[in-house]
């Protein structure tokens, strides 16, 4: 089994939050339509396990060399959204709303965040049809740090919060 194999096994927490109804075909189409990109098959096969949702706790933190407004030597991974349009709850097919709303870059599909900071799918090297980057964006300090390669590095990279600085995290 591979490392994405094992953390894609044990990915997501108990609880309901975030979750959107069973992925379906139609539904990565018109994510695909709106969004005007071509989803990493690797992020489709996680979200076909729990289309979206809390992260368990093994995998909530991905480490930096970098110090951000988050902590000196991580980025939090809390929540993946899904795809989907339950009422009152994000998704990636908000994410033209959101990047325009917050002032990120095109073209990006966000993952998780808050606003005040985002992970997303990176097209800007790749283009709409390439294998998208990882990147954190802090709307707040107008910075970006480059996370993974592509989403099967990213989710790979992914580990527990414990032993990591607490840092300035934001309420």
């Amino acid at each position: 089994m591979t490392r994405f194999d094992e953390v894609k096994a044990s990915f997501w927490d108990q609880g309901d939050y975030g979750v959107q109804p069973q992925l379906t075909e139609e539904l990565v189409q018109e994510a695909q339509r709106l969004l005007g990109v071509l989803l990493p098959p690797s992020l489709l096969s996680v979200l076909c396990v729990q289309n979206g949702g809390g992260v368990a706790a093994r995998w909530r933190a991905f480490p930096t060399l970098a110090p951000t407004s988050w902590s000196q030597d991580h980025v939090p991974f809390g929540d993946l959204m899904g795809i989907g349009r339950r009422e009152r709850m994000t998704s990636i097919l908000d994410s033209p709303y959101l990047v325009e709303e917050w002032g990120l870059p095109t073209p990006v599909v966000l993952l998780s965040g808050d606003g005040h900071y985002w992970t997303a799918l990176d097209y800007r090297a790749c283009g709409p049809q390439g294998e998208p980057s990882v990147t954190w964006f802090d709307t707040d300090e107008k910075s970006e740090l480059a996370l993974a390669a592509d989403f099967p590095s990213f989710i790979e990279g992914l580990t527990a919060t414990e032993g990591f600085d607490k840092g300035v995290q934001p309420v």
